[in-house]
């Protein structure tokens, strides 16, 4: 009886705007829409287990309960956190007698990764014989955190962190409910976008706290961070501040301010942060963002990770600081990041172009006669090492993808490459 008098407003806004139909939610029409893996199994009335991975606050739970919803299944919430092996007997026994009654059921299992494999091994005859729909939710990758058994019954399907214009739409619902606009200015919103960082959970959080405020003096960008330094959570190494941090420990690295990259990885230590994330992260900064301008900072960068495997907390933290001081203090570079992206363009760009045919190898006497191999040059049969050849396809021109920057060992790189262009100009004439 309690629900006929409960005051709706006394529910937190996050939950008060929690979508009621899949149309209303917002930041994931690539599977939500009629193309999309889960538009298609709806409109096909077949729903598969699947997992769904991405980031807190981008509504993995709200997608599950909606699929019930509109697929007509029992929903069935469990929460890896606080669930154990007699809780996952009761509810596979409970889906058995609906599943005999006529109606089939979808169990949700939220931190699907904190299952231990033996665990995950006990959902596969119930997936397998359709005891049950499973849909786990997850914020690591799965390739690394769930079985493969597991995997290869059900599909993977990645959400995106909500983008600036699922934010704001979420921003404008905030206000309807609240029947005020926010005090903020327009770069005030346009902050409070950024801190939420892709949550939509924490824009709500932020945005109720920003309604008990006068509509006057409106807030700006500096004025809400002051708020916010007051009433921000302490660090949680699974929601936001995840995210806010490590991007403040990545951009001071990049900015080669090495002092204030010790004080957030210090911040993230102090918080309960996995060490082995940050020695992940640290491993995709040394290529990314140093890359051959210092190639030793991958290897920095592996020692320090294997140090802390080998010696583990919290002596082995000191090999990260370590190798927080070496990546800071490195020059810096994505040409190799750039080259990439680049490369993997024109491979997507200019389909299925085939080599050209003097550097196709010939092991058959047919091949040969086709013209497999002819004109081939030995490069290290020429007097200079170096036959100039063309090995990009017939048909493509020829792309620079790669662009060393004059700084550090690349410095070094592009010197060998205007000398082989300089080569491959005067052996072809160019």
């Amino acid at each position: 009886m309690s629900g006929l008098f409960e005051n709706p407003a006394a529910r937190p806004l996050a939950d008060r705007l929690r979508p009621a139909v899949l149309g209303d939610v917002v930041g994931q029409d690539h599977l939500l829409g009629p193309d999309g893996p889960l538009g298609r199994m709806l409109a096909a009335s077949k729903l598969t287990s699947i997992i769904l991975w991405g980031p807190p606050g981008c509504g993995k739970t709200t997608i599950a309960r909606l699929l019930a919803d509109r697929a007509g299944l029992a929903f069935e919430p469990l929460s890896a956190v606080f669930s154990g092996v007699a809780d996952l007997r009761k509810v596979f026994e409970a889906a058995r007698k609906r599943r005999e009654a006529g109606q089939a059921t979808l169990l949700f299992v939220d931190e699907i990764h904190r299952f231990n494999r033996a665990q995950q091994d006990g959902f596969l005859p119930y997936v397998e014989d359709g005891t049950v729909v499973l849909v786990g939710a997850t914020t690591e990758n799965p390739s690394f955190e769930l079985n493969g058994a597991l995997l290869s019954r059900c599909r993977v399907l990645v959400l995106n962190r909500l983008d600036e214009a699922a934010l704001e739409t979420l921003l404008g619902r905030a206000e309807t409910v609240l029947g005020h606009p926010l005090p903020l200015d327009e770069d005030g919103r346009i902050a409070c976008k950024a801190l939420a960082d892709g949550d939509g959970r924490y824009l709500l959080n932020l945005a109720e706290a920003l309604a008990p405020l006068p509509p006057e003096p409106k807030l700006d960008a500096k004025g809400l961070a002051r708020l916010v330094q007051k009433k921000a959570p302490a660090y949680d190494k699974d929601r936001e501040g995840h995210y806010n941090l490590i991007s403040a420990l990545h951009k001071s690295l990049r900015g080669s301010d090495t002092d204030a990259a010790l004080y957030w990885m210090a911040r993230m230590l102090d918080g309960g942060e996995d060490p082995l994330f940050l020695a992940r992260r640290l491993a995709r900064f040394a290529v990314e963002d140093i890359g051959l301008a210092d190639p030793n900072a991958v290897v920095q960068a592996l020692a320090a990770w294997d140090v802390y495997e080998r010696l583990g907390s919290p002596e082995g933290e000191l090999a990260l600081a370590q190798l927080v001081i070496y990546l800071g203090t490195a020059p810096k570079s994505n040409a190799a990041y750039v080259a990439y992206k680049a490369a993997m363009k024109a491979a997507k760009d200019t389909g299925s172009l085939a080599p050209p045919m003097h550097i196709l190898n010939a092991p058959t006497r047919m091949m040969k006669d086709l013209g497999y191999g002819k004109g081939y040059q030995y490069d290290h049969d020429q007097a200079d090492g170096f036959s100039g050849q063309n090995y990009f396809p017939d048909g493509m021109a020829r792309r620079n993808f790669y662009d060393p920057p004059e700084r550090g060992f690349e410095r070094e790189v592009r010197k060998r490459l205007d000398y082989w262009d300089k080569l491959r100009r005067r052996k072809t004439g160019e």
